[in-house]
């Protein structure tokens, strides 16, 4: 009983809607119904003081100030706001409004999707098949004009081709998804490298402290200590000089082994090329009339009748092996000199504390140092000479101090670095952080154009050459397009746009130096679509890339979403 009774119900509705298809006027769409219900009078919708016999809707003359009387022709299509109409046209005009009220001719569209024309298009005798499949713009068959229903067959392929672009705008969303969790995690690393280099800067300063000190402390141990008297400079000094003849030695003998050999590889060389020059002389055709030949002959001639320099003798090679020899082989011990030390009478006044109690011996020794430490700071007693050079304990306290420097300072300049890079602007959700450094490409004309994402673009000519910078990425900006879409709907279509601002390229001869802006719209994967020269060495290039899609970068026709 309950289905019979929803089954009527059902059927009434679809009864009233039937009816009240039939009874509106045509033209009409369903949101402005509700002003054609009366039968007997019509309203002017703008102006709710103009009343009409309802016999005058769609008469094909203009009664309404607004048009609101004829929505299926077009005797109202002259109103416009660029030429409204002059107070005498209209008596007592001071409500009145003459803003066109309805947006155009109402095409239904069955099995399509439903649209306006202009209602300059009615009755034009042209078959306005992109917007009113159904040819109800047409219905007075103008000159002949008959435009068949084709709704069914556009909204078919119409279909088609949604589904398609759905499809590629799922694959695009599903993109930009990983674009942006591959843009988190990369933020993600600058973050924590941000974290870890904190920790590091940290440690490092305490280092850099702690090693400051102990240089301080070194220097100032090494002011204390008690330098012999001229004995052990003396001896000092012959140490040096024996260190200074083994290196000058040593360097000599690498010398004469190494000229030696050089020597040697010549003489080689030469007999070679002495073996190539006689089997010439012998093997070449003396009735082959060529002077050059002759010439090269009869020069190898008297090269061959000179005397040779003499070879040397084997003893005299002896005696260079022998002085090639380790110096220990000739009887000299370097390490005799350098070691040695002259004892003096000064010594056994430096031995003296060696005969005290190690207690009395160690409270001397300290008193002593800070004694001589006091008389310096206080210029009672000079410093050692500069020539001397700073000790090894110092010299290991100032490597181990400029090393821990230069690791706090290049931790600074890399957390700065990254500091920076998390104040750049990434574009929505840091997305463009993903194809930092990615590149694409595409042939036009000539050249080769090519774009990487927060980089640079390039042209390159396909005969050959370097690159041709158009422009270093400086800016993200949003700018406005208003665009028709191609077919194949690769372009920018309608609305804000993302682009990336490309300056100071490579200079342009007789103008200024090149520069690129790249327009982004919504693609399925990154692709340059087109690039146009705007003004001299100007250029503008759209690209299409997931990375845009829902943000600024969405193409809009008329009225209807585009991937």
């Amino acid at each position: 009983m309950r289905g019979t009774r929803s089954l009527i119900v059902l059927k009434l509705a679809l009864l009233t809607l039937a009816s009240a298809e039939a009874n509106r006027p045509r033209g009409v769409s369903p949101e402005f119904a509700k002003y054609y219900k009366d039968p007997a009078t019509f309203t002017c919708i703008s102006n709710p003081s103009v009343h009409l016999p309802a016999s005058l809707v769609n008469d094909d003359y203009c009664d309404c100030p607004d048009g609101s009387d004829e929505p299926g022709t077009s005797a109202c299509s002259y109103l416009s706001p660029l030429s409204p109409i002059t107070p005498p046209d209209i008596p007592n005009n001071d409500d009145v409004n003459t803003t066109i009220a309805l947006p155009g001719f109402y095409c239904k569209n069955k099995g399509h999707l439903p649209a306006y024309v202009p209602f300059t298009n009615v009755n034009d005798g042209v078959c306005d098949y992109d917007t009113c499949c159904d040819g109800s713009d047409e219905w007075a068959g103008v000159g002949g004009t008959k435009c068949e229903d084709k709704c069914k067959e556009i909204g078919k392929e119409w279909k088609k081709n949604d589904e398609a672009r759905q499809k590629a705008l799922g694959n695009a969303g599903k993109r930009r998804k990983d674009l942006v969790a591959e843009a988190g995690r990369l933020r993600k690393e600058v973050e924590d490298r941000i974290q870890s280099l904190t920790t590091q800067i940290e440690g490092s300063e305490i280092k850099v402290r702690n090693l400051e000190d102990e240089l301080r402390d070194v220097e100032r141990r090494e002011k204390g200590r008690v330098v012999r008297g001229s004995g052990e400079r003396k001896t000092s000094r012959i140490n040096v000089l024996a260190g200074l003849a083994r290196q000058r030695i040593d360097e000599l003998r690498d010398t004469l082994i190494r000229v030696r050999q050089e020597r040697n590889s010549s003489k080689d060389r030469v007999k070679e090329l002495e073996a190539i020059l006689s089997t010439f002389k012998e093997e070449y055709n003396p009735n082959f009339n060529d002077e050059g030949v002759k010439r090269a002959v009869r020069s190898w001639e008297e090269y061959a009748a000179r005397d040779k320099p003499s070879d040397g003798d084997a003893a005299h090679d002896r005696d260079l092996d022998a002085i090639t020899q380790p110096d220990k082989e000739n009887g000299l011990d370097w390490e005799e000199w350098e070691d040695s030390e002259e004892s003096s009478d000064v010594d056994v006044l430096y031995k003296f504390e060696e005969y005290l109690p190690a207690p009395l011996r160690t409270w001397l020794d300290q008193k002593l140092r800070e004694l001589r430490v006091w008389a310096i700071e206080n210029g009672m007693l000079a410093d050692r000479p500069s020539d001397s050079g700073e000790s090894r304990a110092v010299s290991d306290a100032r490597n181990r101090l400029e090393s821990a420097q230069k690791e706090l300072k290049d931790n600074t300049d890399s957390i700065n670095t990254h500091r920076e890079d998390l104040a750049k602007d990434y574009g929505p959700d840091d997305v463009f952080r993903a194809l930092k450094g990615q590149c694409v490409s595409t042939d036009s004309g000539e050249y080769t154009y090519e774009i990487c994402f927060l980089d640079k673009t390039t042209q390159k000519s396909k005969k050959g050459g370097g690159h041709t910078g158009m422009g270093n990425f400086v800016r993200l900006e949003t700018i406005f397009v208003d665009e028709d879409l191609p077919p194949d709907g690769k372009g920018l279509g309608s609305g804000q746009r993302i682009a990336m601002k490309h300056e100071n390229g490579q200079h342009c001869w007789n103008g200024p130096n090149r520069s690129t802006t790249v327009v982004l719209a919504c693609a399925e994967k990154e692709e340059i679509w087109k690039i146009v020269e705007e003004e001299k060495c100007v250029y503008r290039m759209e690209v299409g890339t997931p990375a845009v899609c829902e943000v600024g970068g969405g193409r809009r026709e008329k009225g209807r979403d585009e991937l």
